[in-house]
């Protein structure tokens, strides 16, 4: 396995935990000691989940982080089962958050590199707004499938300032 898919997952990894309420909860999901949860969650210690305990946090989460990474590594992609709730979601507000985390991406590493030294710790920071920025991606990417699956849609815009009529 390449440090590139450790690195990966362990992110993914601090990412699941996080969206399952954090380090406590994640003890009481899993049922793991808080010790073994905090290594998982420390992007220092090489420690991974099994996969009962990765199956038990997604489930919970109903976000398959270190399935989709398992997945990406072996060249495959997770399908969305509820990309039918994406066709509610306005073209115009899913496109402005992509730009808003693209802008937050930018800004960080631009941040993490200002010394001329990109460290683990600033890494890590940019590695999160990144996975934000992942997330949102795939929220528009899901939206607009299911747009071209009906053949187009109203993307939702409005006149503002016009005569109403």
């Amino acid at each position: 396995m390449s440090d590139a898919f450790i690195y990966r997952v362990k992110a993914a990894q601090r990412d699941l935990i996080e969206r399952c309420g954090g380090i406590e909860r994640a003890v009481a999901i899993t049922e793991f000691s808080k010790s073994q949860v905090g290594r998982w969650n420390n992007p220092n210690d090489p420690d991974l989940m099994p996969i009962g305990a990765v199956r038990a946090l997604e489930h919970d989460c109903r976000q398959p982080l270190i399935t989709a990474v398992m997945a990406e590594a072996s060249g495959r992609r997770l399908s969305d089962p509820e990309a039918e709730r994406q066709s509610e979601v306005n073209v115009l507000s899913a496109h402005a958050e992509v730009m808003r985390l693209s802008g937050e991406l930018a800004n960080s590493v631009a941040v993490a590199i200002a010394d001329g030294h990109f460290t683990p710790t600033e890494a890590t920071a940019v590695d999160r707004v990144a996975a934000n920025l992942e997330k949102a991606m795939s929220d528009l990417r899901a939206m607009a499938a299911v747009v071209k699956a009906r053949g187009g849609m109203s993307a939702n815009l409005r006149l503002v300032g016009g005569e109403e009529g």
